[in-house]
């Protein structure tokens, strides 16, 4: 049975609690998102899903006489800093002097270590996924299904299994990048309801989807991430092969999780009460990984190793 049909209502109440707790807006609201009426205005090209950028000031060099990193100095002008040749030093010494007159450097040195890289920080997501453009542009089949219980997805056709998967699929998986609403539930909902109808049909769409999930993981925001490993998780069990044919593709998927895999919850004896919602990104990083050894073959477990050294198999165990 599927554990996950209810992600994307999870992730709209995740963002009351977190506004009730910390008192941030509910929900995220890109500067180039209009209204529902208008399509969202285009994304400078300069910002791309997962870029980052460095810092606007000089950065330090790695001093090897020192051991120390400096910040580099404005460099300094021979002919009015330093002596020049058989100028006495002052006027009681009218010799030709072998001193120098430079005033003596002021090196800024750093208090820190080395400078930190930045890797588990959030990166860019803008907002200009091909879901958002095909569904402002009313080319999918889908609606907003308001109910008491909880949102659905209303489907503009009888049978999801007659889409076309090599068409749709790889546009709903551009979407788990998404945190605003209506793209986020639409897309993660959709994404799962295609996923369980889907069958022989989803096997041959494989070389698609890995581009949209490896640039879903490279924005390295942890509500993506996990989002992102609960479509994997099921994609892997919706149907056969499917786990052998995403082998070849763990190097573009599992460097970001050998990132993430020892970020967990250290609460030492106590309880954590939150363990149902699935969000521990260590834990669902080390189910993710178990589900692709189990159902990736016989040369799943060596290519999982080479990508996470950390790793030890729950078959050979």
């Amino acid at each position: 049975m599927n554990t996950n049909v209810n992600t994307a209502a999870q992730a709209i109440q995740e963002d009351y609690v977190r506004q009730h707790l910390t008192g941030e807006p509910a929900f995220v609201k890109h500067a180039e998102t209009l209204s529902c009426f208008d399509k969202t205005r285009a994304v400078s090209p300069t910002k791309r899903p997962g870029g980052h950028q460095l810092s606007d000031g000089p950065l330090p060099v790695y001093m090897r006489a020192h051991g120390t990193y400096e910040f580099p100095g404005p460099r300094k002008d021979p002919r009015s800093d330093f002596q020049k040749k058989n100028q006495p030093a002052n006027d009681d010494a009218p010799g030709g002097a072998s001193t120098s007159l430079a005033k003596k450097k002021n090196r800024a040195v750093m208090d820190v270590k080395a400078p930190i890289s930045g890797a588990f920080q959030r990166r860019q997501n803008p907002p200009n996924t091909e879901f958002r453009r095909f569904y402002e542009r009313g080319d999918l089949p889908i609606a907003v299904k308001h109910q008491g219980v909880g949102n659905r997805i209303d489907w503009k056709v009888t049978e999801i299994e007659k889409l076309d998967y090599h068409h749709y699929l790889p546009i709903f998986f551009d979407g788990l990048r998404e945190k605003e609403e209506p793209y986020r539930f639409l897309a993660v909902e959709g994404t799962f309801n295609m996923l369980e109808h889907g069958g022989q049909k989803i096997l041959p769409v494989i070389p698609q989807l890995i581009i949209p999930i490896k640039t879903a993981l490279n924005t390295r925001d942890a509500a993506v991430i996990a989002i992102v490993l609960k479509v994997l998780q099921q994609l892997v069990v919706s149907g056969e092969m499917i786990g052998e044919a995403l082998v070849p593709y763990y190097r573009q998927i599992l460097p970001v999780l050998n990132i993430f895999k020892n970020k967990n919850i250290n609460v030492g004896d106590s309880i954590v009460y939150s363990q149902r919602k699935r969000q521990n990104i260590g834990d669902l990083i080390q189910e993710t990984l178990e589900l692709l050894e189990i159902n990736g073959g016989e040369d799943a477990f060596i290519n999982i190793k080479y990508m996470i050294p950390t790793y030890e198999s729950c078959v050979l165990n």
